[in-house]
């Protein structure tokens, strides 16, 4: 009933708040797609890294304050904001919403986007997710008619070390099934840690996790036949003039790789000086239980602002242990390994004393944990209702799926 006693009909209501729902959504849609353009800036010049954020998504969850499924949503679109613009300028006019986006950037292939751009007004999200299973897929190289070798090859450079692995068929369904096997064990550990789908969580266990924690329960099980009957243990030669450490029969460390195996690790060092051994130093720098609990009773997540992390926590020395830092509470604190190795990195600074610590990104700005989201100060998009998906069963016999162009030979 209206304040002059007329009596609107619940028909004549629905199509009301229809009609301004329909406003609100083409707004969220062209407010999603300028911040889908704000994230891509983030993501193609590369500004992630001088955040403090261990990924796109996890900035946009931090900064935003969503969920990591919506978040891994809007780095997905921004990623590949290049590739879609028809579809990206319906987001920005309110007539596409970002699920609907979403679905394309994650999964359509290369060159469909004047296809998808016009599927989208009218279809559903679960029909868009139908439309991209059907596109054609690779058709996959024939089988050589001698059956390859088992090998590994090892390839390295400055940044990393790569293997390559050959099995033949059989040898590979056992070995993917013990990689699965170790993922799923991953997954349900950080869904138990992680149940509230926090956006600031370690990242999601991976395939690279899964065959660590193989490698790992291998060795294990192996302890008791091999010489020294212990877990792996890195040995490191340091130079104590020069500060100048290398790994056993390895390469040189860098100072980052320095600081961060001597802060919290299971670590032979070696000390040198002029080539020659002076002596050993303490196996490890590792805490002691006590010292564990009273650190994990005073920060029970990574320290690091915008990052919720729980288990595997690095107890990290904010007065370096090589610079005279001690193992006391007031010099310690406890960060996940990504933040860890990224601080000895210079990607952030840490500096205390404990448990007041200061954290700031490479730029000298201070982190903090709250997001950015405050009252509007700007009117919202001029744009149209949305209209939404029609709503209608697909048809999909009448439907003709993206097939991307045959090759042209130069």
């Amino acid at each position: 009933m209206s304040a002059a006693g007329v009596v609107i009909r619940p028909k004549d209501r629905v199509e009301m708040l229809f009609d301004e729902l329909a406003e609100l959504a083409g707004q969220r849609n062209a407010i999603d797609g300028r911040i889908v353009e704000i994230v891509a800036e983030f993501d193609h010049d590369e500004l992630v890294g001088i955040t403090g954020a261990r990924s796109v998504a996890a900035l946009v969850a931090w900064k935003l304050g969503m969920s990591s499924a919506n978040a891994g949503t809007i780095a997905a679109v921004a990623h590949r904001l290049p590739e879609f613009p028809r579809c990206a300028a319906g987001m920005t006019e309110g007539r596409l919403s970002l699920d609907q986006v979403g679905v394309i950037a994650k999964k359509a292939a290369d060159g469909s986007d004047d296809h998808y751009a016009t599927f989208a007004e009218v279809a559903t999200v679960s029909q868009l997710n139908t439309a991209v299973k059907l596109e054609p897929r690779p058709t996959p190289d024939p089988a050589p008619w001698s059956v390859p070798q088992r090998s590994i090859t090892k390839t390295s450079d400055e940044q990393c070390v790569r293997y390559r692995m050959t099995l033949t068929h059989d040898d590979a369904a056992t070995f993917d099934a013990a990689l699965a096997s170790h993922q799923d064990a991953l997954v349900a550990e950080w869904k138990r840690d992680h149940d509230d789908d926090s956006a600031q969580a370690p990242p999601f266990p991976t395939a690279p996790d899964a065959f660590m924690s193989l490698v790992t329960a291998g060795w294990d099980a192996d302890v008791a036949r091999r010489p020294h009957g212990q877990h792996t243990t890195v040995v490191v030669h340091l130079d104590v003039k020069d500060r100048i450490a290398s790994l056993h029969l390895g390469p040189l460390l860098t100072a980052a790789e320095r600081q961060y195996l001597s802060c919290d690790a299971t670590c032979e060092v070696w000390f040198e000086r002029s080539g020659q051994v002076i002596g050993a130093g303490r196996t490890t720098r590792t805490i002691n239980r006590r010292l564990r609990r009273a650190l994990e009773h005073r920060h029970p997540t990574c320290a690091v602002p915008g990052c919720g992390a729980t288990r595997g926590l690095h107890a990290h020395h904010i007065q370096h242990w090589e610079d005279g830092g001690t193992t006391e509470l007031d010099n310690l604190v406890l960060v996940c390994p990504y933040h860890h190795r990224l601080h000895h990195r210079g990607g952030i600074t840490i500096t205390g004393p404990a448990p007041n610590i200061t954290v700031t990104d490479s730029d000298g700005r201070q982190l903090h944990s709250s997001s950015l989201a405050r009252p509007p100060n700007r009117p919202p998009p001029d744009v149209a209702p949305y209209r939404g998906p029609t709503g209608e069963r697909a048809d999909w016999w009448w439907y003709t799926p993206f097939e991307p162009p045959p090759p042209t030979d130069n």
